[in-house]
């Protein structure tokens, strides 16, 4: 750009907000409110791999197969291995919790909860935050350790009298857990 073009390109930035507000146009937009300390509490509800942010609950499989067969099994089949040709989203294989240990350095990989996922907290925030899928983050704590603890118990990594909650959830051994090579990079956005 020339030194012209780089003044005009000044003077059209100085000169637009006084001509979209000349032509009837806000110049400042006063949507929403700012959001209040209870407000950011309600959706910081992250979860690390060690179980920091787990919230007071607690679930078992029996209390799981209830609640996932009411709010799961329609996307994720009665036998957690997805359901096959469901509109507008993905289903089948891509909808598979369990299954697939031994398969992820195949030719086919079946990546699921069970053969694909590290922690099991990472299941808890997920299901938290985003099932069921018509009404993401609708379960209570309570709900989400049940869920986990059944899926967990169909994958048969826990006992099904396993009773999950804050401090039982950290210490799941996931069948994956190793199969990661970590990051070196630093962390830039802590």
């Amino acid at each position: 750009m020339t030194g012209h073009g780089v003044i005009v390109a000044a003077l059209m930035m100085l000169t637009a907000p006084s001509l979209a507000s000349a032509q009837g146009y806000p110049t400042v937009f006063d949507f929403g409110t700012p959001a209040t300390p209870q407000d950011i509490a309600a959706v910081a509800i992250a979860v690390g791999i060690d179980g920091k942010g787990l919230p007071p609950g607690r679930g078992d499989y029996a209390a799981g197969a209830k609640i996932y067969a009411a709010a799961c099994s329609a996307c994720h089949g009665a036998d957690l291995r997805g359901v096959a040709r469901l509109p507008d989203m993905p289903s089948g294989p891509a909808l598979r919790l369990i299954g697939g240990r031994g398969t992820l350095g195949t030719k086919n990989p079946v990546m699921t909860v069970e053969s694909y996922w590290p922690y099991a907290t990472t299941l808890f925030d997920y299901v938290r935050r985003a099932m069921p899928f018509n009404a993401p983050g609708s379960l209570t704590p309570d709900e989400v350790y049940a869920v986990t603890a059944y899926i967990l118990g169909e994958a048969q990594i826990v006992d099904k009298a396993t009773v999950l909650d804050a401090q039982t959830l950290p210490r799941v051994q996931m069948p994956n857990r190793d199969g990661f090579v970590p990051d070196p990079r630093p962390e830039l956005f802590k």
